[in-house]
């Protein structure tokens, strides 16, 4: 299924593994499926092999459950969703991002939740970043940027610079902010992945940071 809508050479690797450089244990491994979504192991692993196995464990269950035809977005599942999402803010008036949310649902009926939680994490960076923001003041509309945007579930190295000269770009002028946003990044990265979850906008925000840093 992957490799049908993926748009890279069928060649490309299907998965990519990356082991964190710990000189002891516990090690831990990240693992990157090729629509984006991102897995890290979840267990205090003593050797890396044990590290990969778990990333790979937890990648596998979320994407058998996250990809079967049950779990395609449908009218009743956005209703829902919606809900949710309205429940949370207790009843008050349906605000910009909800609505945004909204629209990204519908925009994406038919496609499997893993799908959709690829692509909504390269807005979730837009909307870190401030782009968002920007593209809104620059006059583009919602539709433009989410028909631009929907090609594009993988951030490429180009887009990974940008972000990274932006948040460089602020450190200048708020010092101590690159140091404050990693240290909460990173917070976010190891809560997410003990507890097992897709990992990708915490991971791809430290790696980001990280080049800004550099």
């Amino acid at each position: 299924m992957k490799l049908r809508r993926s748009p890279e050479p069928k060649t490309a690797a299907l998965v990519v593994y990356e082991s964190s450089q710990a000189p002891a244990p516990p090690y831990v491994c990240y693992v990157t499926l090729p629509g984006g979504a991102c897995f890290g192991s979840f267990q205090d692993c003593t050797t890396k092999a044990e590290a990969r196995r778990s990333a790979a464990k937890i990648a596998l269950m979320n994407s058998v459950f996250n990809e079967h035809p049950s779990r395609r977005i449908s009218d009743d599942f956005i209703a829902r969703a919606v809900a949710e999402a309205q429940e949370s803010y207790k009843g008050e008036p349906l605000d910009a991002g909800i609505e945004a949310f909204q629209y990204m649902l519908r925009a994406n009926r038919g496609r499997t939740m893993l799908e959709f939680q690829e692509l909504m994490t390269v807005f979730q960076l837009l909307h870190w970043n401030g782009s968002l923001r920007a593209m809104r003041e620059q006059q583009c509309s919602r539709q433009e940027v989410v028909a631009h945007y929907s090609q594009r579930r993988v951030l490429d190295d180009d887009m990974r610079r940008q972000m990274a000269q932006d948040w460089a770009s602020r450190e200048g002028t708020e010092p101590g902010i690159l140091t404050r946003e990693l240290a909460s990044s990173r917070r976010e990265l190891e809560t997410a992945r003990h507890a097992g979850r897709e990992l990708r906008f915490a991971k791809e925000k430290v790696d980001i940071l990280l080049l800004a840093l550099s």
